[in-house]
């Protein structure tokens, strides 16, 4: 993927196009006075968007596994739910 170089002040004035353009893929330089300063990109949510299915239902299945409803069961908890 080639990134472009984009000056501070055309960054600061487009900055939602060149956001919008960073949430499909492109990645961009910021530069001042010719010199890059920094690389807008998408971060890792973003890069979440690009998994399959396949792979979002896993980790999902996977969280699950590692977390707990409470000190009971789901059943004792809608229990006690229902008294108050």
């Amino acid at each position: 993927m080639k990134i472009e170089e984009v000056g501070a002040f055309e960054a600061k004035t487009h900055l939602s196009a060149l956001l919008e353009r960073v949430q499909r893929g492109a990645a961009f330089y910021i530069t001042k006075r010719g010199k890059r300063v920094a690389l807008l990109k998408a971060c890792v949510e973003g890069e979440a968007r690009r998994m399959s299915p396949e792979d979002i239902l896993r980790r999902l299945r996977a969280i699950r596994r590692g977390s707990k409803t409470g000190p009971g069961s789901l059943k004792q908890l809608v229990e006690a739910g229902r008294r108050i």
